[in-house]
C-alpha cells in the first residue's frame, strides 16, 4: 500500500495519511462499526478503554480474515461528543503505532448511538493478498 500526501495541501496533523492507494488484486475486508462493549456484555465508562475494546475488536475480526492491523488502510470513528476525541486519539495512536503507511482516517461527532453509554463506534477497511 502507498501513502498519498500531495505537497499541496497541509501534512496530516496526526498519525495519518491523506490517502492511501490499495494495489490491484487485494482481497479487502470492511468491518462494521464496533462498540465498547465487553463480551459478557458490560460497557466500561470511560472512552479509552471503550475505543481500546473496539480496536481489540477489529483485531479479532481481521484474524478471522487472515489479515492484521498492518493491513488496514482506512479508520472511521464516531464520537458522541468533542470531549472525547482525546480518549479515541490516544487509543487509535497506540493502535497504529509503526504502521506504515499511517492508514487514512476520519472522526466524526454525532449525537448518539443505539445505546446511551457507548461513546465511540469505530470501523475500519483492510486489504491483503
Amino acid at each position: 500500500m502507498k501513502a498519498l500526501t500531495p505537497k499541496q495541501i497541509a501534512p496530516p496533523f496526526a498519525h495519518y495519511s491523506h490517502g492511501v492507494e490499495v494495489p490491484a488484486g487485494r482481497r479487502i475486508v470492511r468491518t462494521s462499526g464496533q462498540l465498547g462493549l465487553h463480551g459478557d456484555g458490560s460497557v466500561p465508562e470511560d472512552v479509552r478503554s471503550q475505543a481500546d475494546i473496539c480496536f481489540s475488536n477489529i483485531d479479532a475480526i481481521l484474524a478471522e480474515a487472515g489479515m492484521d492491523r498492518s493491513c488496514i488502510f482506512h479508520i472511521t470513528a464516531y464520537v458522541t461528543d468533542r470531549s472525547y476525541m482525546q480518549g479515541y486519539m490516544q487509543a487509535r495512536d497506540e493502535f497504529v503505532l509503526g504502521l506504515e503507511p499511517a492508514p487514512a482516517s476520519t472522526l466524526i461527532i454525532v449525537s448518539g448511538f443505539t445505546r446511551e453509554e457507548f461513546k465511540v463506534e469505530i470501523e475500519v477497511m483492510a486489504a491483503a493478498e
